[in-house]
Formats: C-alpha cells, structure tokens, sequence
C-alpha cells in the first residue's frame, strides 16, 4: 500500500504527531519536565506552608538581620533560575536535535 503525500497543514501535523521521533521526543521531553515540576512545586508548596505555619523557625536569625524565611525566599529565585539553565542545557543537548530532524525531514516534503 502506498502512503499519500499529505495535503493540509492538519494532515502534515497529524504525520508529524504520530511518527516514532514526535514521540521520543515528547517522551523526553515529559520524563525532563515533569519530575521537576513536581519537585520544584514541593519545595515551592513547603516554602509557602511554613511562611504561613512556622513563624519561628522562618524567623530565627542565621546572620545579622537574615534569617531563614529570607534565605529560603531566595533559595525560591535560584532555584527557578537553576532549572530554566538545566532545562536549556538539557534542550539543546536532547530535544533540539531530534526537533531538527523532524523538522528537516517535514521541509524536505514540502518542497
């Protein structure tokens, strides 16, 4: 049997979806973000728990007027700006170039 060229852009994309490289690379793609959201939103959700709950031990002082509410808030910045670059590492090493050849396979049926 042979396989029609697709003519729509919703028939390209459907090809796309359901070739083996879009899942591997959604697959890496999820198996990266998904741990990492949950952790990160772990530790977002015990920051903001013991804010509210842990008075005195957000309060109790590390360094002159630091103290560890201070420490974690900021902990919450570096650890947001830690996976933004681990996460563009991990793209450019891992899901750029399987979405590149995706791409350069679909561009080379295009024309």
């Amino acid at each position: 049997m042979s396989h029609v060229a697709p003519s729509t852009p919703a028939e390209v994309f459907t090809d796309i979806e359901r070739s083996e490289k879009f899942r591997r690379l959604k697959k890496k793609h999820r198996s990266f973000v998904l741990p990492i959201a949950v952790v990160f939103l772990l530790w977002y959700f015990a920051y903001v728990l013991l804010a509210d709950y842990a008075h005195d031990f957000m309060a109790t002082p590390v360094f002159g007027n630091v103290n560890v509410g201070l420490l974690l808030g900021l902990g919450q910045f570096v650890t947001t700006f830690a996976i933004t670059t681990w996460y563009v590492v991990y793209a450019n090493r891992h899901l750029d170039p399987i979405a590149a050849e995706i791409r350069a396979e679909n561009e080379e049926v295009d024309s």
